[in-house]
């Protein structure tokens, strides 16, 4: 059986990584994009929608530009790259989908289109109407405006936000990989891991960091990263490699990490979330409390990292992980200043009347 079958799968999100479309000397692996575009025709008749996650613009660009290493020598060059890369790589996604009678819609996103809530309602509304109308959206990272600072980075992580905005209950990453291994698939001994019902700190010490092709962005780690974020949205996420033909219809060796109950729609896209603007330390005792539903007082915060505003994301962090992310009640400056203190003596500490938490649980999500 293939991954995510339209009957158990009403939308499901692809990623393709560079490797996959861009051959070793910069041009389109077309022959790999058409079987890709029949496996996705055949979903679709079946009642499925699909949207499309597509890495090599930069490494398509660079070929055409003529620059080195691949684009990447520099963010200017990257950006340059990108641009010229982006529109190719859009006319050749438009060609094989319409050989197969389906029709593809480009999509283009930065960071603060999904991490700000206004704008993801936005692009997410676009992506629904698309899908609801038969169009396969082919979505990639507007890298030609995107900086270091302010990126996803990779798109594995972009996969899984998108998954998010669109509804999907499964993501497949296609990559030059066929899932996680206990350990670096070159070592001798490694096993792969067929299934992962929740991921830990035994999980993320399995990653590897690097990509085996050297062209992409995204190794292990922003996989699982990616498997976070879907699985919070209650979206099944699974790696398998794309180096087989007709990869989405084929039975191919993967992993699955298993999603958990799907979460409502704000706190999946807190849970998320990519950037925060600070972090509040908590004590054991309050790790309890917020496993338990509840709401983050200031009794339980032992430190506040960072400078952020009232209604900025925030991460909450116990000493050894990263508990939860929420939308802060209050000001970094004041949330010095109610460290460890009850909830009694904010009003005199304050000079005026507290909020009930540092952050409310009607505005957090675990992780």
């Amino acid at each position: 059986m293939s991954l995510f079958p339209p009957a158990a799968c009403p939308r499901l999100v692809v990623k393709i990584g560079s490797a996959l479309l861009v051959d070793a000397q910069g041009g389109v692996r077309r022959a790999f994009l058409e079987e890709v575009a029949a496996d996705i025709a055949a979903r679709a008749r079946e009642g499925q929608q699909v949207a499309v996650v597509s890495s090599g613009a930069i490494a398509l660009g660079a070929r055409r530009l003529g620059l080195a290493k691949g684009g990447r020598a520099s963010l200017e060059d990257a950006q340059a790259a990108a641009a010229t890369g982006q529109i190719a790589l859009a006319g050749v996604w438009a060609e094989v989908l319409a050989a197969q009678g389906l029709t593809a819609a480009q999509m283009l996103v930065t960071l603060g289109d999904l991490e700000e809530r206004r704008r993801y309602l936005n692009a997410a509304a676009t992506l629904g109407r698309l899908l609801q109308l038969g169009v396969v959206p082919v979505i990639n990272e507007n890298d030609s405006v995107a900086t270091e600072e302010i990126r996803f980075g990779d798109n594995d992580r972009l996969a899984a936000r998108i998954a998010q905005a669109a509804g999907a209950s499964g993501v497949v990453l296609l990559s030059d990989i066929d899932g996680l291994y206990d350990r670096n698939p070159a070592l001798p001994g490694a096993t792969h891991i067929a299934r992962v019902e929740r991921i830990d700190g035994t999980i993320e010490r399995m990653a590897d960091r690097g990509s085996a092709s050297g062209m992409g962005s995204g190794g292990m780690v922003s996989k699982i990263a990616a498997a976070r974020i879907a699985n919070a949205a209650g979206a099944g996420l699974a790696i398998a490699s794309g180096h087989v033909a007709h990869p989405l219809s084929a039975t191919v060796r993967h992993t699955l990490f298993v999603a958990e109950r799907t979460a409502p729609a704000r706190k999946a896209w807190l849970a998320g979330g990519l950037t925060a603007r600070g972090a509040i330390h908590v004590d054991e005792g309050a790790a309890r409390a917020l496993a338990d539903g509840r709401s983050l007082l200031a009794a339980g915060a032992t430190r506040i990292d960072g400078h952020f505003a009232r209604g900025d994301l925030v991460t909450v962090e116990a000493p050894d992980r990263t508990l939860a992310r929420g939308l802060s009640e209050y000001d970094s400056v004041d949330a010095v200043r109610l460290l460890g203190r009850r909830s009694d003596e904010h009003e005199a500490i304050l000079g005026y009347a507290p909020r009930s938490a540092l952050i409310h649980r009607n505005h957090m999500a675990l992780l």
